[in-house]
């Protein structure tokens, strides 16, 4: 049976470099590890810490196809970020004006979690701990 020890990476390609980079930075406050600019490629990839433990591969190409369709096309759903305090969180993110759904209740866990997008609009999620 193959053994996985844990998920090492998500990458993720955006269509504005400099405001998704703001946006996982400044707003997320995400540690850049290392940024590169890849010429053959005409690409940034950047390498965001999460956590102290998870890593985000931030990349740009040029022209990227678009998302499909949001929430339920085929492929990722949704990256979620666990957080201690949601009402906090949801605080945060609306006073630099992301905007996020109603905060909702799990019906299984009874935990609750909100959902926003970043500047691509890929869904994210906030579930607390």
């Amino acid at each position: 049976m193959l053994k996985l020890n844990k998920i090492h990476h998500i990458a993720i390609i955006c269509s504005n470099y400099e405001l998704s980079k703001r946006f996982y930075v400044e707003i997320l406050g995400f540690n850049i590890i290392r940024e590169i600019f890849r010429e053959e490629r005409n690409s940034y990839k950047l390498d965001l810490e999460v956590g102290g433990e998870y890593q985000i591969e931030l990349f740009s190409f040029p022209n990227p196809a678009p998302r499909p369709s949001r929430p339920e096309a085929a492929g990722l759903r949704h990256l979620a970020f666990e957080v201690n305090d949601i009402d906090e969180a949801v605080f945060h993110l609306n006073e630099l004006d992301v905007v996020t759904e109603a905060i909702r209740v799990d019906e299984t866990t009874g935990k609750r979690f909100t959902f926003f997008t970043d500047p691509d609009g890929l869904p994210l999620e906030l579930y607390e701990k």
